[in-house]
């Protein structure tokens, strides 16, 4: 009996378990030491990268809409209703138009007539308009309700070029503006050669400098890419050294000699004052007469008289 109450005894108080070992402390990592450095609580940083992740959820939303075109749709939505509104293109308005035909402009421009003025592109027209030779420059601008204003800037045509049987019309930098009707030849110098009229503007300093022989030439002819041939009206041809300095020199003491003896219309066939130390002329059969070949001797040009 002694034994039972020994057993029931250890039913209601049974024996202490041993003592339950503490878990190991992990020690911090190399981020986590680098997190505790910043001046920033770590709920913050929390907070931060979950707006972050927003932000990048709603930013690949939107591209996901511009892919599939939504915005651009909703855009021609707006500019319809403007267009309905009453404001679409209905007339063109040409300014400073002079020379070139107003029909050319009005071909590029009113291919944006009906279109609503929002979706008018105007750099599309300037582009088209800058094409043409006759332009040095364009704006294009809308004028509410229904108005495209085109605002040109032309080309002053300086002289004419001649290359390759050929005649076009340039500017004062040598840009071609268009092909010459040999039948209706404008009142204008003529610059012939290859790469002439890259030297147009050249050859009018040049000429600038011999008032009294400027507007007896009718043609300059453009040699070897390095001087000039000047043609008089009268038919002589002076053949001018390289060099800017040289061909002023020249050009200076052929209009002197003009002035003292009249050399243009006596018959001479060409000037050559190629060589600095020397000019040599060529006449024709007769003084006076049509000039046909080059016969003469050649002569000293201070002597001719």
């Amino acid at each position: 009996m002694t034994v039972a109450r020994a057993r029931s005894a250890d039913r209601r108080h049974p024996a202490k378990s041993a003592p339950r070992r503490a878990p190991a402390k992990r020690r911090p990592s190399t981020i986590d030491r680098a997190v505790e450095q910043l001046p920033v609580s770590r709920d913050t940083l929390r907070r931060t990268g979950n707006w972050l992740l927003g932000g990048g959820v709603c930013a690949a939303l939107i591209a996901g809409l511009i892919v599939m075109g939504v915005p651009q749709m909703i855009g021609l939505m707006i500019a319809e209703g403007i267009g309905n509104a009453g404001f679409r293109v209905r007339t063109v308005q040409v300014l400073n138009r002079h020379q070139i035909d107003s029909k050319v402009i009005h071909d590029i421009a009113d291919r944006q007539a009906g279109q609503p003025m929002p979706l008018v592109d105007l750099e599309g027209i300037r582009s088209e308009l800058m094409k043409l030779g006759w332009i040095a420059d364009a704006r294009v601008s809308r004028r509410l309700p229904d108005t495209l204003v085109v605002d040109v800037i032309e080309r002053m045509p300086t002289a004419i070029w001649q290359y390759q049987h050929r005649l076009a019309l340039i500017d004062k930098d040598g840009v071609v503006i268009g092909p010459v009707d040999d039948r209706a030849m404008p009142d204008l110098p003529v610059v012939v050669g290859p790469g002439a009229n890259r030297r147009a503007t050249e050859l009018a300093a040049l000429m600038a400098t011999a008032p009294t022989l400027k507007p007896l030439v009718t043609a300059a002819s453009w040699q070897g890419n390095r001087r000039w041939d000047v043609i008089f009206q009268s038919g002589e041809k002076l053949m001018l050294p390289e060099g800017d300095d040289e061909a002023i020199k020249a050009l200076a003491f052929f209009a002197q000699e003009d002035r003292r003896a009249g050399l243009l219309g006596k018959g001479l066939v060409s000037i050559d004052m190629r060589d600095p130390t020397r000019v040599v002329a060529r006449m024709s059969r007769e003084p006076g007469s049509k000039i046909e070949a080059p016969l003469a001797p050649e002569l000293n040009a201070r002597s001719v008289t």
